[in-house]
């Protein structure tokens, strides 16, 4: 049997809280982390139709890359569906724990996850955020690296769009450079339009990052910077990867016989309407 505190610590050798931004919302966000893990959920986000699912599961802990309380409630009435989704955790004693930006800068965290689903090489940090706490070894927010072979920003959309299965991406680039070779690429997992100068000093070829606002992606024309934005939803590439990351760790743990389940439901609110 484990705790919930007991797995709390041992992910948070992984991914500090120390290394999260500092406006940030991490760590527990609902429920008693002393309680046993029977069985646990991964998950991008905590919506009403994720907890509907993990209570017919029968989840009691359940770990997630967004915060779910990352705005306070002024008030705890129900009929408002944020406020009726935490009572249903409640009820149901389901913890809900939150690592976000620290998972965003942790060596092999969401970052690099997002590099080796565009299989770059040679990657290193976008953003330096200093030392690990823990480790000592640099981390930072996004990764720059190398695609195996160059190709045009029309190309390197497209193949921004299969690599992370999508029916369609936006595709920013100014109109004299769409004979450019890209080969260098920058990767920030959700929206990181304000950081698009990394990119530039890095000597990117293409930025890929969600939420692109217009008038960032001015800037970015005038810097001659190809950008790809395949929205924030392909952050849940973390489902997956955390949930493998923490069946590795019950290996090495005697007694972590606790059940992991990735969500199975597609909370990206945006679709694209092709005709």
């Amino acid at each position: 049997m484990i705790i919930g505190t007991e797995f709390i610590h041992r992910f948070e050798q992984f991914a500090s809280p120390q290394i999260a931004e500092s406006w940030d919302h991490v760590g527990l966000q609902i429920g008693n982390p002393e309680r046993p893990i029977h069985k646990m959920m991964t998950t991008l986000d905590v919506r009403p139709e994720i907890v509907d699912e993990a209570v017919e599961q029968g989840v009691d802990f359940i770990f997630a890359h967004h915060p779910v309380m990352f705005h306070a409630a002024k008030d705890l009435d129900t009929r408002d569906p944020q406020n009726a989704m935490y009572a249903k955790l409640l009820a149901n004693n389901i913890t809900v724990y939150a690592a976000h930006t620290n998972l965003d800068t942790a060596n092999g965290g969401m970052n690099d996850w997002l590099a080796d689903v565009l299989q770059l090489t040679d990657t290193t940090p976008l953003v330096p955020a200093g030392e690990d706490p823990v480790t000592g070894q640099p981390v930072g927010m996004g990764r720059v690296g190398s695609l195996s072979q160059p190709m045009t920003p029309a190309d390197f959309a497209d193949y921004c769009r299969e690599r992370f299965g999508l029916k369609g991406v936006r595709l920013i680039n100014h109109p004299d450079d769409d004979a450019k070779q890209i080969q260098r690429v920058a990767v920030l997992g959700g929206a990181g339009g304000d950081l698009y100068q990394h990119a530039v000093n890095a000597g990117a070829d293409a930025y890929v990052t969600g939420d692109v606002s217009y008038h960032y992606a001015h800037d970015m024309i005038a810097h001659h910077l190809t950008v790809v934005d395949p929205g924030h939803h392909v952050e849940a590439v973390c489902e997956h990867q955390l949930a493998e990351l923490f069946r590795s760790w019950q290996r090495e743990h005697d007694g972590w016989d606790f059940a992991i389940i990735e969500n199975s439901i597609n909370t990206d609110p945006f679709d694209f309407i092709v005709k």
